[in-house]
């Protein structure tokens, strides 16, 4: 018997599928299709030139072409590649824009996960009164 893990499985669906509904997947898929429903995995997904989808893509990571209407969501990386065109907002520790993409949307790009926060007072400048200074002459 062997105990090599198996590796991740590799999916392809090619441009001649439609899809409406959810699509969840584990490993790798390989996305060229027209979908309108939401896409979740853990693993990454690469959207082909003819991709079309509608909906929000949650993932691990996501390699773009092909047009999207959506958010897209990756805990790991989003690469939005030449002639992409997304409309939707993208979150995600690592963003790679290539020249020639359309992106309508918001960014939130936080590769260390830090907590937006107001920067602390001073603790050495107790709170002062800026009085306006008059220049000699007036």
């Amino acid at each position: 018997m062997s105990t090599v893990p198996n590796p991740p499985s590799k999916n392809v669906l090619n441009s001649d599928v439609e899809i409406k509904g959810m699509l969840k997947f584990s490993g790798e898929l390989t996305f060229d299709g027209k979908l309108d429903g939401d896409i979740n995995s853990e693993g990454t997904l690469n959207l082909g030139d003819g991709a079309n989808v509608k909906g929000t893509i949650d993932v691990g990571s996501v390699v773009v072409r092909g047009k999207i209407t959506g958010n897209v969501i990756a805990k790991d990386k989003v690469e939005l590649k030449a002639k992409t065109e997304l409309f939707g907002d993208v979150r995600a520790a690592k963003l790679v824009i290539e020249e020639g993409v359309t992106f309508v949307g918001k960014t939130e790009v936080n590769p260390n996960k830090v907590s937006p926060t107001t920067p602390p007072p001073r603790a050495n400048e107790p709170n002062k009164v800026v009085q306006p200074v008059k220049a000699p002459g007036m």
